[in-house]
């Protein structure tokens, strides 16, 4: 068996870290819950009445969902991003990097540009999308997880590379499907492919939110390994892990996270990027601290940037993927500016 010590430093950054992160999270979740068209006044909401049923409604039908979706999707997208970065040993590596989003936004791309030839299917368009985008980034994956697999062994090099020419040649399929696709279609993907948690409903809660709360509470048990799989796979044996099945089985957990993840809220950039990266920055490799606390950290920055999405523009609505690369890139240029400073680079 293998047994990792955290550092005092860790240690002593697990109260306030987990504390402040769950003091903002409960703060953005009611802030999220209080806004939107129809505002929540919780000092009136018990009050019987027409406008107390109004906001009974709004936040139990409607706010709700979106926020509780929000949250599982922020919080696994992160943790997703925490166990990539530590596959890969590159904290740039993100989920994305095996396919599953090019997979899903190409399935997508056929729902919404092709299933208007197809008759009386165009009617199942909202149960149709998520199970095609679930399906398309799973068999992207397996295609790229196959390429990059020889005599047993999983090649990370191969499969960043495998990857990157996946989502490449997709990216080019899906280019030709909009340019043939109507206006209302090529809108209504364009608003999927940067994502929005509209479709939010306690259906989709019903289905997806076991599964993502099933991975979140799974993902910190494999803390330890991970923490020996950043040493190499020679001396991550030595300690006594199974390397290659902690590979498939982590593999296998990312995969249906951001399968699941981009199947009912599109392509979310940069939330399993960022989150990780900036706390591995504050609170050292350790995956025992860094897990839990990506889960807190990517749950609150999506509730944030969706309370954002739907209510600055009023009545209409800005894609919360959009905005998430809008905070995300700056601040991506910021950790590669510092660290090309650390290492003396030019």
């Amino acid at each position: 068996m293998f047994q990792f010590r955290s550092s005092n430093s860790s240690a002593s950054l697990r109260l306030p870290l987990f504390g402040g992160l769950s003091l903002l999270l409960v703060a953005a979740t009611v802030f999220a819950l209080s806004r939107g068209t129809i505002a929540i006044d919780w000092a009136t909401l018990f009050v019987p009445g027409t406008e107390q049923a109004m906001q009974t409604t709004a936040l139990l039908e409607l706010r709700l969902p979106r926020v509780l979706l929000a949250l599982l999707i922020g919080a696994v997208l992160a943790q997703a991003g925490a166990v990539t970065q530590a596959l890969f040993r590159n904290p740039l590596a993100e989920p994305g990097l095996i396919g599953v989003s090019a997979g899903a936004a190409l399935a997508a791309a056929i729902v919404f540009t092709r299933l208007d030839r197809l008759g009386d299917l165009a009617a199942w368009q909202g149960l149709l999308l998520p199970v095609a985008a679930f399906g398309g980034g799973l068999l992207a994956a397996v295609v790229v997880l196959r390429l990059s697999q020889r005599d047993g062994v999983t090649r990370m090099t191969t499969m960043l590379l495998a990857g990157t020419a996946i989502n490449a040649f997709v990216a080019a399929i899906v280019g030709l499907l909009a340019t043939s696709a109507d206006d209302p279609g090529l809108r209504g993907f364009t608003l999927w492919m940067y994502g929005n948690l509209g479709r939010a409903g306690w259906g989709e809660i019903a289905i997806v939110g076991p599964v993502l709360l099933v991975l979140l509470l799974w993902l910190p048990r494999e803390a330890r390994a991970l923490d020996a799989l950043l040493l190499g796979d020679a001396e991550a044996l030595h300690l006594g892990v199974p390397v290659e099945r902690l590979k498939r089985r982590i593999l296998i957990a990312v995969v249906l996270a951001t399968a699941a993840a981009v199947s009912l809220a599109g392509i979310i950039g940069f939330v399993g990027l960022i989150v990780p990266h900036a706390l591995r920055l504050i609170a050292g490799p350790g995956h025992r601290l860094l897990l839990p606390a990506s889960a807190l950290a990517g749950a609150l920055l999506l509730v944030l940037a969706d309370t954002a999405a739907r209510t600055l523009a009023t009545p209409a609505e800005w894609p919360v993927g959009a905005l998430t690369s809008a905070i995300g890139a700056p601040f991506f240029l910021f950790l590669l500016l510092r660290l090309r400073d650390r290492a003396g680079l030019t």
